[in-house]
């Protein structure tokens, strides 16, 4: 009879623990489901706000003043963008212009995985990932969305640089490494993190 009643406690001890396990994992899903849908609207009103600018430049100054625009402004638009969101917000490419925006090993896997899948024939306008991980013993949540090649970005960044932008970007960025992109590459991502 006592083993009986052993058995039924760990029978039912187990399915508490199957039960508790299954609701953590629901809620670590709606946590996840949660911070893409942030993450989403941040890259939204950055990189829309970034473009919105970027136009603003080009058209005022033509593309030596969006070359200029992208060394002092960008950098502080996404410093600005991260500090009002508490999360961190930037842009890398596997080919960057500025060395300070070199991408971290994460980063580099999973543009290396979106240049292998606009390869395969998907747009690149549809590739993000989000996930948590692990990182220095802390849980991070990480989301990289790609940012495609159009055509305003060949003005720049393009293989056919008129003369004049060139010379800039050289003067600017010296160890750039950022040119020779076709319309729909993946020009580089929108790279976001919050520590959890």
């Amino acid at each position: 009879m006592q083993s009986k009643n052993i058995l039924a406690l760990a029978a039912a001890a187990a399915v508490a623990l199957v039960l508790i396990s299954e609701r953590q994992r629901q809620t670590a899903n709606e946590d996840v489901a949660a911070l893409q849908t942030k993450a989403a609207a941040l890259v939204k009103d950055y990189g829309g706000g970034l473009l919105g600018v970027l136009k603003g430049a080009m058209e005022s100054s033509g593309p030596v003043g969006a070359v200029t625009f992208c060394n002092k402004e960008a950098p502080e638009l996404a410093t600005e963008a991260s500090q009002r969101s508490g999360w961190h917000i930037a842009r890398t490419s596997l080919k960057v212009r500025n060395p300070q925006s070199a991408p971290d090993d994460y980063e580099r896997q999973v543009m290396t995985e979106f240049v292998n899948r606009i390869a395969a024939g998907e747009p690149a306008a549809s590739l993000k990932r989000a996930e948590i991980v692990e990182h220095n013993g802390e849980r991070v949540f990480r989301h990289i969305q790609a940012i495609p090649t159009g055509e305003l970005c060949l003005n720049c960044h393009g293989s056919d640089i008129k003369a004049n932008v060139r010379a800039k970007i050289q003067e600017l960025y010296p160890a750039d490494q950022a040119t020779g992109f076709k319309p729909g590459e993946l020009r580089g991502v929108f790279t976001l993190s919050k520590t959890l």
